[in-house]
């Protein structure tokens, strides 16, 4: 039986900005276009959810709803940044990654790199790191399917963890409303009241030739889903184009020399990750994000590709030396080699997070 979680980030964009500028925090807080123009929400906190505002929903129509929201232009770099961060903890469990958005991923711990038979342990423990890694909040579905685990992460938000175990899963669809279903929207679960079908239970009561003769070809998920079967593995679909890792520290660091030493420790883990892939690469790029949450990158293109730490460390010394680090108090360091020249069957990879911290 698959142990399959699914990872959704609460009200992610918003909760971005109110970790950014704590004067946010406690605030009705909608991501998205100008509210005096023709500006669509891209997400909004919970307390602006509170008042109606929805993802997709026109900028002026949010405002009039709650006139006293936050409106805050987009930051996708940021929230990008935080995504694969984010991927990269997930990683540490599972190479079966499946990203849907920036804010959501399928999991697959049914086989873990932590060996934890425990799907419902990893999701808690996922969701630990997350919030002492990032400052934010997700809420997590656990159950044997991918399908089951996207219901469940929706079940108990924000900060929810629900786990529908293998026992439980046709008493939990036969009573389910049918709009809570993932893929049934509005105008179906219209058509589907107008059936009689309000629940699962109903749904279940209608034979796959009846379901096609209404909905046509799409009857065949409506009649597995209403018995809980959902076949779909969960796909990776990443191509490997760096090796890399990065921390972010427990305390603001402004001393270069401790730095240097971190970097030359950093490299060392990355090289022992080429090598184990056979692997090099032509690019080293440093990554360092200062006190304020400006990040900045630098980056040099060695003559030959490399899978030595000495000169993977070498390279970002030199780096380093471009940068304000010292003079400004530093949060992060990553480096990330890339320009990758590996074997065919190593073409799928990961960015690492290491435990690395100051002691």
């Amino acid at each position: 039986m698959s142990k399959i979680i699914h990872i959704d980030m609460d009200a992610f964009y918003a909760s971005v900005e109110q970790r950014d500028n704590p004067d946010l925090a406690g605030r009705p807080v909608v991501v998205g276009g100008s509210p005096t123009g023709r500006g669509v929400v891209a997400a909004a906190s919970y307390e602006a959810r509170k008042f109606g505002i929805r993802s997709a929903m026109p900028a002026s129509q949010a405002i009039r709803l709650c006139p006293e929201a936050v409106f805050i232009k987009p930051r996708f770099d940021v929230y990008r940044e935080i995504s694969l961060h984010i991927r990269s903890i997930f990683r540490e469990y599972t190479d079966l990654v499946e990203p849907l958005s920036l804010d959501e991923a399928y999991l697959d711990v049914t086989e873990n790199h932590k060996n934890n038979p425990s799907a419902t342990l990893i999701a808690r423990e996922l969701k630990q790191r997350i919030k002492t890694e990032t400052g934010l909040i997700a809420s997590a579905g656990v159950a044997p399917n991918k399908f089951l685990a996207k219901i469940a992460s929706d079940l108990d938000k924000p900060d929810g963890l629900a786990i529908i175990t293998p026992e439980k899963v046709q008493a939990f669809i036969a009573e389910l409303p049918i709009g809570k279903f993932h893929g049934i929207g509005n105008a179906t679960e219209a058509k589907m009241h107008q059936l009689g079908i309000y629940t699962g239970a109903d749904l279940r009561n209608w034979s796959e030739p009846e379901l096609h003769r209404h909905f046509g070809k799409v009857a065949s998920f409506y009649y597995a889903i209403a018995r809980g079967e959902d076949p779909r593995p969960v796909k990776p679909h990443r191509t490997r184009k760096s090796v890399g890792a990065e921390r972010t520290f427990r305390e603001d660091q402004e001393d270069r020399a401790w730095m240097r030493s971190f970097l030359s420790e950093l490299a060392g883990k990355i090289s022992d990750r080429l090598k184990r892939l056979n692997a090099s690469g032509k690019t080293i790029t440093l990554k360092l994000r200062y006190d304020d949450f400006e990040t900045i990158t630098r980056a040099a293109s060695l003559h030959q590709p490399t899978d030595e730490a000495d000169e993977i460390a070498r390279t970002t010394h030199h780096l380093l030396e471009e940068t304000e680090a010292g003079r400004r108090k530093v949060r992060l360091l990553g480096i990330t080699v890339s320009n990758l020249n590996l074997p065919d069957k190593h073409k799928t990879g990961q960015q690492l997070e290491l435990d690395f911290q100051r002691e």
